[in-house]
């Protein structure tokens, strides 16, 4: 079968580093993620750092480097290239890997610093006709898919409530130029999953329209930095949609661990997963109470032991390269994620 030639700008951390992150789920990296499939042949990295090009050709003999996207572009046509810059070259970065019209173009959450960019890279990717997939990681993971393959066996849903924990800054008017705050960084991938679950809810009605979209955010619980009031620590937003009547954003930036889950409440049943877990319940007759039923745990539902997030994002490119599915995060999904996030920060400063 045909092999796809790939190439990677941007060799930081969520480029190649965690591949070599002993506690994570492997691989890890973008760069990993490519050497693990083999239909993929890694190329190529770009990077303006010419330490960490040096120790990635140590590491990677058979692969060229380059400074630049010009010079990668002039020396090969790689037909999946990825873009995991940080968030204020993503759309710089991103227009100049468009123009050179590669198969595929992946391109790290999120899509850009604020939906006016990112409407900027969805004109281009129309104009040279590439395909854009964005990295939600969650969207390809076993324990999120499992999740939405159960919302039918819950009942009606009822509630969903996702929380982000983190100790960095939630938002900074300061830092919007860098997005170096983590309602940008970390919340784009809490909106990301709870629009995911939304739209498996829509499919799974059989319905089609704009019913997954977060709109009208109602804002509670705003904490702020104690020596600087327009930081922002902790805040919650509100929804109610057609699909589900409550749901429920909470994220703090205040934490001294990090922590990701959703909460997810139907009538017949209760899943719960995050990072490390995914616990699925059902209704069943109590043994706590006669003449009433109660939550158990549904033992049944057995996941790998892998979630094979980064594996299969790129199983989907090839997939998708070959004819044979869509790309399951598109360049729609990453700016509805970033709209819901601006709608946030809108109501936050008033």
């Amino acid at each position: 079968m045909k092999k796809y030639s790939a190439a990677v700008v941007g060799i930081g951390r969520i480029g190649w580093t965690l591949g070599y992150d002993k506690k994570r789920e492997q691989p890890a990296s973008h760069v990993m993620a490519l050497k693990d499939n083999s239909r993929v042949k890694l190329i190529a990295a770009v990077d303006t750092n010419q330490e960490a090009l040096a120790a990635f050709k140590k590491k990677n003999p058979n692969s060229k480097t380059y400074l630049s996207v010009a010079q990668l572009f002039e020396a090969s046509r790689p037909d999946i290239v990825v873009a995991s810059v940080n968030e204020d070259a993503h759309l710089s970065v991103a227009l100049e890997i468009l123009s050179r019209r590669p198969s595929l173009l992946i391109l790290e959450k999120p899509v850009a610093l604020n939906t006016r960019e990112a409407a900027r890279i969805k004109s281009a990717a129309e104009k040279f006709n590439v395909p854009v997939l964005v990295n939600h990681e969650r969207r390809f993971a076993s324990d999120y898919n499992a999740a939405a393959d159960c919302l039918c066996k819950i009942g009606e849903v009822q509630s969903i409530n996702a929380r982000l924990f983190s100790g960095m800054r939630l938002y900074d008017p300061d830092a919007e130029e860098s997005g170096g705050y983590s309602l940008i960084h970390d919340g784009t991938h809490l909106v990301d999953i709870v629009l995911f679950l939304l739209e498996r809810l829509e499919a799974d009605a059989g319905l089609k329209g704009s019913r997954a979209l977060l709109k009208n955010p109602i804002v509670t619980g705003v904490f702020r930095d104690a020596k600087n009031k327009k930081i922002v620590r902790e805040l919650c937003a509100h929804y109610s949609t057609k699909l589900c009547p409550e749901v429920s954003l909470f994220m703090s930036g205040r934490s001294r661990f990090f922590g990701f889950e959703v909460d997810i409440v139907g009538t017949d049943g209760r899943i719960c997963v995050g990072n490390g877990y995914a616990k699925f319940y059902v209704r069943k007759e109590s043994s706590l109470y006669t003449g009433f039923y109660s939550l158990s745990r549904d033992e049944k539902i057995v996941l790998p032991k892998k979630t094979g997030f980064f594996s299969n994002m790129v199983k989907n490119a090839v997939d998708f390269l070959d004819g044979k599915t869509p790309l399951k995060s598109s360049l729609q999904n990453g700016i509805n994620a970033l709209r819901v996030l601006e709608d946030i920060k809108a109501a936050l400063l008033g």
